[in-house]
């Protein structure tokens, strides 16, 4: 295994928005193969044409772009080992098919599903396997002139994998070690159906693993259960020296109760569970995205990293850059991992408090021009810098700083009544004056005047700087009174505080 390449690969269905564990498998896979110095193949299985949904395809490739997952092959990337959509690829599953019916390790199947239905009631927990196919209508109980003639006449049928029973079959899988399971527990698996002369996902996914050499299967736990059956088929085809290693990750649990994370848990509390804003095409529904709610994706990506697996110490906040070097899959869980939605919000406040002042600002523009405001980058630039630990997005800077744009129109009632004392109207109109009488209002220039000014006229420095902010801001919140006041220039100070004395009295 050791001397060939890493080639792992991202196999999502076009069957609607990508849930946001499919993203966790993906980085998963991601941080593994460049780890590895290895390939990542974006596949596209989309062998069951009733479930296809257009638009889906385009959703998913958007998705990773915006997180920063790169693919080094595939659909819509290119690559030596195409076609990457399996629906392009149905007459190499073809003569896979007729592999396993030549070798007998396969067989043909004309149950119709009424009878397969009335066997289901004859028999109960009916198995289509060693125990039952010979009481079936296929290959193996029928001549081969019978089958001949029912191919000829058109009739549909299946190709069944014929598995040999009371077999303990090994997987050994990264993350939960060896797995044995009994393939007598196992049915004669649907491989291919005429119907559409399409593959099911089983075989498929075995032979386009095998014809890409991808060397490990790094998928959700759900999949575990179908392991033993690409085991078998490995086998059956003689691929058993390239079997890839198998990697099976916990689930995502809801973030309350039991059971694994589903959209209706982010309906019902408020997060998305999909990277992107959704529209379904078929039933008009829109569901919330992590891009449109304001989410970083790189606190996204930081966020998923740190579901089911750990870097074996206290570390939190890991670049990609990082992720990528402390990745080790023997470090996943074998337990699910509880998809805490408040912790996705705190990564995203410590990945604003990060991110350059500027980048954030040109994010928050546009809400500032939405509100009719026209202000020069620079002051936004300053805000922000600020602001941004106050808030965990950065549509919550326009509540938390909209004071430095638009002047007060009403001042809170609490604040007034706790802040605005007797003397304040008479305090204010002077430091007015001092303020309109200098000629250097920079941040430092303004506070020592001020203080000295307070110190001189033995003033209380809190009823001040109270009723001061209560001036500027309207209530009593923000930063540094100066940090306010030097944004916001002379002119306007002095025009706000006016007019508060005005209003208040």
């Amino acid at each position: 295994m050791s001397e060939r390449k890493v080639r792992v690969r991202f196999a999502p269905s076009p069957t609607g928005a990508l849930h946001i564990g499919g993203v966790r498998t993906a980085l998963y896979n991601y941080l593994f193969a460049r780890q590895h110095g290895g390939d990542l193949i974006f596949r596209i299985e989309d062998t069951d044409s009733n479930r296809f949904v257009p638009g889906a395809e385009e959703y998913i490739i958007e998705s990773f772009k915006w997180l920063g997952i790169k693919f080094d092959e595939g659909v819509s990337f290119g690559g030596n080992y195409g076609p990457y959509r399996q629906s392009e690829r149905r007459d190499i599953y073809k003569k896979y098919v007729q592999v396993l019916l030549d070798n007998g390790k396969a067989y043909i199947a004309f149950d119709t599903p009424e009878e397969l239905d009335a066997k289901r009631k004859e028999i109960p927990n009916f198995q289509y396997d060693a125990s039952t196919r010979l009481s079936m209508r296929n290959s193996l109980s029928m001549s081969k002139e019978e089958v001949d003639a029912l191919i000829a006449e058109g009739k549909q049928y299946v190709v069944r994998f014929k598995i040999e029973p009371n077999e303990d079959v090994h997987v050994n899988d990264i993350i939960r070690g060896d797995v044995v399971i009994n393939s007598s527990i196992l049915d004669d698996k649907v491989l291919y159906k005429s119907a559409d002369e399409l593959p099911t996902y089983h075989l498929a996914n075995i032979v386009d693993d095998h014809l890409m050499e991808v060397t490990h299967v790094i998928r959700g736990e759900e999949w575990l259960p179908s392991a033993p059956l690409h085991v078998l088929l490995y086998r059956a085809f003689g691929w058993a020296d390239t079997m890839p290693e198998f990697a099976h990750l916990p689930l995502l649990l809801k973030p309350d109760g039991n059971g694994k994370l589903s959209k209706r848990d982010g309906d019902r509390l408020g997060f998305p569970v999909f990277p992107l804003e959704w529209h379904d095409p078929k039933t008009g529904e829109v569901s919330s995205g992590y891009r449109e709610s304001g989410y970083l994706p790189e606190a996204v990506i930081n966020f998923l990293a740190l579901l089911g697996w750990n870097p074996g110490n206290d570390q939190e906040i890991m670049s990609l850059d990082e992720l990528v070097k402390l990745f080790d899959l023997h470090r996943c869980s074998k337990a699910g991992a509880k998809f805490d939605y408040e912790k996705a919000r705190w990564f995203n406040h410590e990945y604003i408090i990060m991110k350059d002042d500027r980048e954030l600002a040109e994010l928050f523009m546009p809400i500032i021009k939405e509100h009719g405001i026209d202000v020069p980058m620079e002051t936004v630039v300053t805000v922000v810098g600020m602001m941004k630990g106050r808030v965990s997005f950065v549509k919550e800077l326009w509540d938390t700083c909209k004071f430095f744009f638009v002047a007060p129109e009403e001042y809170d009632e609490k604040t007034v009544k706790k802040r605005w004392k007797e003397d304040s109207a008479k305090c204010m109109t002077e430091l007015a004056d001092l303020l309109e009488s200098l000629d250097d209002f920079s941040l430092t220039h303004q506070e020592e005047v001020v203080m000295k000014w307070i110190e001189d006229k033995g003033y209380h420095t809190g009823n001040i700087m109270n009723a001061f902010r209560l001036t500027l801001v309207g209530e009593g919140k923000g930063p540094h009174m100066f940090d306010i006041s030097s944004v916001l220039g002379k002119e306007e100070t002095v025009r706000r505080m006016r007019r508060a004395v005005e209003v208040l009295k």
